[in-house]
């Protein structure tokens, strides 16, 4: 480890968080809310998008899936990081997002819909990761499952916010549009914050050491650390399948298979994101105190049980509680693969390892299963197939068990080490 991280890690570790480690821990957190708040938007208006403009099943799940093409393409801006810097980034995304954004809510068609939220998924993506990259690098090891985990505990509680006050939006006059005016318009703030956000620490010394340097595409791919980049982008793609699929397409099943009315389906799903919002924010510090390997058998076990029950049993409030697991797992998996990309690359890399394995790589497994889903779901319902991508879940675990080392307390010089 060289000596100025050290004596960062040094100094965090006996006297605590920094006045600007708390201030960075804040406007990560708020910046990470509205992906939360984005990601959950269109779950809860597919139904109105397709009672709109008269969707079949396919056609729901081609629309969810052309969206996400805007995660793979923002790959394009998270390897940047390495380039440009984590600032920078962070302020293009931020920006970016926020037009894209109020830009959505004009829209009057699928194809103008799916464009400008493909567009806003770029940025979108492009933020949370760099804000994952920063949680990495900018606090001490000892705490930084604990930072990641509530980091993305705060995306959670966005879409709670997003759940709970999309019954009202929809009952305006611009209905599902009102969504992305009342999301956008707060970031206009957060774009005024993050004039205070300084470089990673780490990141300035590796420009310093001349490492910040250009790269081609396939750059990574040459390196070392190849094999680790291609074991995590499957991973990535196989928790995809699952985690995306079953908070997208609940309430479409839900209102199509279960007959809840959309007050149900919303109440249901509030209940659930708030039961399960104690937990998320204590993830972060079971990864930490159990460690990386042993927390995975809690996150995907909470995964497949509560996707199985959310679409398999009947009884309402068992439902719900197995949603409470489901929503549980979908951000606690994020946090542990967000702390595995971040702890297990070095920092002139750390950008570009994880454009690679969850944009590039990743994020096929988050584009095309919901078109896949849509189609099984003509012609065995929603119910079954969305159940069926446990299997895909099941197997990245395996997968993480056989591949990944245990990374619980150490320092990212060491874990970024190829053994």
């Amino acid at each position: 480890m060289s000596e100025q991280a050290e004596v960062v890690s040094t100094a965090t570790d006996e006297q605590g968080f920094t006045a600007y480690q708390w201030r960075l821990f804040a406007f990560l957190s708020v910046a990470t809310f509205f992906e939360g708040f984005d990601m959950f938007a269109l779950t809860q208006i597919l139904p109105s998008l397709q009672e709109e403009w008269h969707l079949t099943k396919f056609q729901v799940g081609l629309l969810a899936g052309s969206t996400n093409v805007g995660t793979v393409l923002a790959y394009l801006l998270v390897r940047r990081a390495d380039r440009w810097g984590r600032r920078r980034v962070m302020s293009v995304t931020i920006a970016g997002y926020t037009i894209a954004s109020l830009l959505t809510a004009a829209t009057q068609g699928p194809v103008s819909f799916a464009i400008l939220q493909c567009i806003a998924r770029v940025f979108l993506i492009g933020e949370w990761a760099t804000a994952m990259v920063y949680a990495a690098e900018e606090f001490p090891a000892s705490r930084r499952g604990t930072v990641v985990g509530i980091i993305q505990a705060v995306a959670s509680l966005g879409a709670i916010v997003c759940a709970a006050i999309v019954p009202t939006l929809l009952k305006t006059d611009l209905k599902w549009r009102t969504i992305y005016l009342v999301g956008a318009v707060p970031l206009v703030i957060v774009a005024f914050a993050r004039r205070t956000l300084r470089e990673s620490a780490r990141f300035e010394q590796a420009k310093s050491e001349g490492k910040a340097e250009a790269r081609d595409f396939f750059a990574i791919l040459r390196s070392p650390h190849k094999g680790r980049v291609l074991q995590l982008g499957l991973i990535w793609a196989l928790t995809y399948v699952c985690t995306q699929n079953t908070v997208t397409f609940f309430k479409t099943f839900a209102l199509e298979e279960r007959s809840w009315t959309d007050k149900q389906v919303g109440s249901a799903v509030t209940i659930a994101a708030i039961a399960s919002l104690p937990m998320l924010f204590l993830v972060g510090r079971m990864l930490d105190r159990i460690g990386r390997r042993r927390g995975a058998l809690v996150v995907y076990g909470s995964l497949i049980v509560g996707c199985l029950g959310a679409f398999g049993l009947a009884s309402r409030s068992a439902v719900i509680a197995s949603l409470v697991l489901a929503v549980f797992a979908q951000s606690a998996v994020l946090a542990l693969l967000n702390a595995y990309t971040g702890e297990l690359f070095p920092t002139e890399l750390r950008g570009d390892a994880f454009a690679w394995s969850n944009n590039l790589l990743g994020r096929i497994g988050y584009v095309t299963s919901p078109v896949a889903l849509g189609a099984l779901a003509e012609k065995i319902g929603w119910g079954k197939a969305v159940e069926s991508t446990t299997i895909f879940a099941f197997g990245a675990l395996v997968l993480l068990w056989l591949w990944l080392p245990e990374t619980k307390g150490r320092e990212l010089e060491d874990t970024a080490r190829v053994h």
